[in-house]
């Protein structure tokens, strides 16, 4: 299991957005199935992972990964990664 913190954004995106389960969180932290770096930020990650659960839509998780434990910035379904995982 990750140990992650959540930031303040992340919390208010995660209540927004009450499709997101913390399992699947966890899911994609644990064993991402593409990770990339960030365009702007060196120390954020993005990982990804489709969850079949839900249509096979593409959960990305985004991350700092300078700190430990991880700090998640924010998670959303990726629209544009859908079938391209």
């Amino acid at each position: 299991m990750v140990d992650y913190d959540l930031t303040k954004h992340a919390q208010e995106s995660l209540a927004k957005r009450s499709n997101i389960r913390l399992e699947w969180l966890q899911q994609v932290l644990e064993k991402p199935q593409k990770i990339e770096s960030d365009a702007i930020d060196p120390e954020l990650e993005h990982r990804l992972g489709r969850i079949d659960e839900y249509e096979g839509r593409v959960l990305r998780v985004i991350v700092q990964t300078a700190v430990t434990p991880l700090r998640i910035v924010t998670a959303y379904f990726d629209r544009t990664m859908r079938n391209k995982l």
